[in-house]
């Protein structure tokens, strides 16, 4: 049995999604080879300990307020899970920020590394690794909250001179579309990076397309592979929070009606994104696909996607012919397999030292 620890929850704006992967995770996990662990990190930032953490789950118990007396760090000495299985979206999760902790206290976990993580929420960090890779990208310009402040009129101008509207302004670092405002006049431009700025402190203004929104998950570590593409129908002007988790009203079209090179070209573009930020373990990757011209723009890459078994990633795999159960069985392979190749080369590096201070 492989003891997993299902950390969910943070302190994002997507805690009660971050709750539902979580709670899908534990009732599809394959039980003949994975025991769940349920621990939730609460909205004051505090960790809950994992009967409580297990009633979050179920629904019976609310997650306002860690446990004061709880110690993940101590608990993890003394119980010993064989790895973690982070599902926090968003920004406290998917950020670096807890894999950079889990390294720290030297515990496996699944999906990308601390820089993969950090790079992928960071959205102007992770249009420059794509401009390396020379992947296509919409025209943008980033906009710092200083600079809006102290030198609104340029800013305006530069964008003005940039782009054309309609424009899609969001914040850096989000996610689930968190944030996000479509522009269709130049008056309405201040509001919306005053906006993005209620949730970073680095706002970006793109160009807006009339586009498909298409979809590929990928899988791997060295070798990843990616899924048949799938598209998004929004059931608003355009696919954001209140479409994906409250509305309900948009469409998956999996897999996504698209000619045979086209399927290709998405599957390839996904692979060398995953590649660009140095993933691990689990992403997945967004597209456009513009009307009119069928040029293919990557828009951003999610290394914690939705996990719910009616969510995107998943779902993608379905019609690729892995089934949700052991899709989630791999993705806990993939990060032990990991972790294990990480640990030798510590080790390697370890004596390495050891070698030169007995030649000194």
């Amino acid at each position: 049995m492989i003891r997993t620890v299902l950390l969910f929850g943070g302190r994002s704006a997507e805690h009660e999604v971050s709750i539902l992967s979580a709670r899908s995770v534990a009732n599809a996990a394959p039980k003949q080879r994975i025991e769940p662990i349920a621990i939730c990190i609460a909205k004051d930032g505090r960790f809950i300990a994992p009967e409580r953490s297990a009633k979050i789950l179920d629904g019976s118990e609310k997650s306002g307020f860690g446990d004061e007396q709880f110690s993940f760090e101590t608990w993890v000495r003394s119980t010993k899970p064989d790895i973690v299985f982070p599902l926090i979206h968003g920004t406290g999760g998917e950020d670096g920020t807890v894999q950079g902790y889990l390294e720290t206290i030297g515990v496996p976990y699944v999906g990308a590394g601390v820089a993969a993580s950090a790079i992928g929420m960071d959205k102007a960090h992770m249009k420059h690794a794509f401009a390396a890779m020379k992947l296509p990208m919409v025209e943008y310009v980033q906009v710092l909250e200083t600079d809006w402040k102290n030198e609104r009129d340029r800013i305006v101008r530069a964008i003005n001179n940039a782009l054309r509207l309609p424009y899609f302004v969001k914040p850096a670092n989000s996610g689930s579309s968190v944030g996000v405002t479509k522009v269709k006049t130049d008056g309405d431009l201040g509001a919306a990076i005053e906006k993005a700025f209620r949730f970073d402190e680095k706002a970006l203004v793109e160009r807006g397309v009339d586009a498909r929104e298409i979809e590929v998950s990928v899988l791997g570590n060295e070798e990843p592979e990616a899924s048949v593409p799938g598209e998004i129908i929004a059931g608003r002007e355009f696919y954001d929070y209140e479409d994906k988790y409250i509305e309900n009203k948009s469409q998956l079209v999996i897999p996504a009606k698209l000619p045979k090179e086209k399927i290709e070209e998405f599957r390839r573009f996904a692979i060398a994104a995953f590649k660009a930020i140095g993933a691990a373990g689990y992403a997945r990757v967004d597209f456009f696909l513009e009307r009119g011209t069928s040029r293919v723009f990557v828009n951003e890459i999610n290394t914690i996607p939705g996990f719910t078994n009616i969510s995107m990633y998943p779902k993608l795999w379905e019609a690729t012919e892995i089934k949700y159960s052991h899709l989630i069985e791999k993705l806990i392979d993939l990060g032990l397999q990991r972790w294990r190749a990480r640990e030798a080369r510590r080790d390697s590096a370890m004596k390495w030292f050891e070698e030169v201070k007995a030649l000194t």
